[in-house]
This record gives structure tokens, C-alpha cells and sequence, in this order.
């Protein structure tokens, strides 16, 4: 698979991740984004003048997407940069913004959600729990709704996400658990959670065109990294990265938007 690079420097790439690719290597040892961006370092040392016998290159993701979610992905070309970067991360100097259509109508236009996670690792699963549970993480975001449809199928909202806060599934979780899960979640979204609702949210042959099977609303939900903002660790450059969502769900969006 060829990267899509979005911006690259002698201390980082930005690439898109595509849907279904996991961000680092794990137990399927199928393709993964980590794995991707040191082999296209490997080979463009190898090319170089410089270097005939490249060691392997230093790659560390700074901002994880669950395997379902598209867009941007931030990586550190080396520890002191990584290490930058992860504080950068933690002390919220990187905005970071997502794209999400999901099931059903937001209460407000506009607002925020302030909850407290709770990941259940044998499960994979996270959920919003009472403060002062214990493990639970504080978890926030800020909201704006972009667009509202009514479909055959049912209410479906267009959202623009500033995620404060980085926690497992996050996004996930809390639009669920406000009663607005994320379109095509089949671990957060009972109407894509088995084979019998797979093509809720979905708005019918005639006006979004065939029905995907099964299988492929697993790797491909409605939540793109669509916009990073930071500056840079090492040079100081204000950077600001930004891709347009791809995916059905913004394809159902953009068809029904007439």
C-alpha cells in the first residue's frame, strides 16, 4: 500500500490512514501504519547517496486511530521529537478534529461532553461510569453539528469533533452514551452490532447506491481525523494539517444533502 503523506520533515510524517488499517502492528500481523512508514523510510534511505546499509528506521505513533477510523495519523521520526510530542499530547497543545456522522439528532447545535471512562481490557471495550469510579479517566470533547438528515432509515447528524482529551474509543463511547452512536460502530452501535441491522443508517439502492456486506462495515465507520494543529516541537513552525473524510458514511451525507 502506498502512503499517503501528508507532510514530512526530518523530525516527522503526516499521513492519512486508510480505514481498517490498524495504527501499529497487532495480533491479525496484517498491514499497519507503523509498519508502512518504516519500510517508505527504509527504502528512501536506501536510495539515498547516504546510506547503502540503512538501519531500520525509528517510527513511534503519536496520535493512535482505532482500526475503523480514517484520517490523520501523526508520527516521530525520532525518541526526543516523540517524546516532545507525547507532552505536546498530554498538556493539549495539539488540537486535534474529527469528522463524524452519526445515528440520530444532537440535543443542542453546539456544546460539550465532560464524562469519565472506564476501559474493560478483557472486553475492549469502554464506558462512561460515575466520577470517582475507580480507574476511570476524565474524558472530553467539544461539538458542532455541520448537518442533519432524515433517511429512510432513520435521523443522521454531521458532526465536527474537537477531542480534548485522548482516551480509548473515546468519541465512540461518549456519542453512544449520549444516544447519538457513531454510524457503522458495531461495537458502540446496536443498529450495526449484528447481521440483521447491518444496513441501518443506510438509505437504500436508489440513493446511496448498493449495500456493502457485512464484513466491510466492520473496517469502516463515520469517524475521519479530519485537522491537526500544532507547533512544531523541534523548528517551531506553526503546522497545520487537514484531509477532507472519505468513506460511505460521508458519501451518504453528501448524496442526501440536496
Amino acid at each position: 500500500m502506498k502512503l499517503d503523506i501528508l507532510y514530512e520533515d526530518e523530525y516527522i510524517i503526516a499521513c492519512v490512514k486508510p480505514y481498517g488499517v490498524p495504527s501499529q502492528p497487532d495480533k491479525t500481523y496484517g498491514e499497519d501504519m507503523v509498519t508502512l512508514v518504516k519500510e517508505y523510510l527504509y527504502d528512501k534511505a536506501e536510495s539515498s547517496d547516504e546510506s547503502n546499509d540503512p538501519e531500520e528506521p525509528y517510527v513511534a505513533v503519536i496520535n493512535r486511530l482505532d482500526r475503523p477510523v480514517g484520517g490523520i495519523i501523526l508520527f516521530a521520526k525520532d525518541e526526543d521529537t516523540a517524546s516532545k510530542l507525547s507532552d505536546m499530547v498530554q498538556d493539549g497543545e495539539i488540537q486535534k478534529f474529527y469528522q463524524v456522522v452519526v445515528n440520530g439528532f444532537m440535543d443542542e447545535p453546539e456544546g460539550e461532553y465532560v464524562d469519565y471512562l472506564l476501559h474493560d481490557k478483557k472486553m475492549n471495550v469502554t464506558k462512561v461510569v460515575q466520577k470517582g469510579t475507580k480507574g476511570a479517566k476524565r474524558a472530553e470533547l467539544a461539538y458542532e453539528v455541520l448537518d442533519e438528515l432524515e433517511t429512510d432509515e432513520g435521523p443522521i447528524s454531521y458532526v465536527l469533533v474537537e477531542l480534548i482529551t485522548g482516551r480509548h474509543h473515546q468519541i465512540r463511547c461518549q456519542m453512544a452514551a449520549h444516544g447519538t452512536p457513531v454510524w457503522g460502530d458495531t461495537k458502540y452501535n446496536p443498529q450495526f452490532n449484528n447481521s440483521q441491522s447491518n444496513k441501518a443508517g443506510n438509505k437504500g439502492k436508489n440513493k446511496a447506491g448498493s449495500r456493502k456486506k457485512e464484513n466491510s462495515r466492520k473496517s469502516e465507520i463515520g469517524l475521519f481525523s479530519t485537522r491537526m494543529e500544532f507547533t512544531h516541537p523541534i523548528t517551531g513552525e506553526n503546522i497545520f494539517l487537514h484531509r477532507e473524510p472519505e468513506g460511505e458514511a460521508f458519501e451518504i451525507m453528501d448524496q442526501m444533502d440536496w
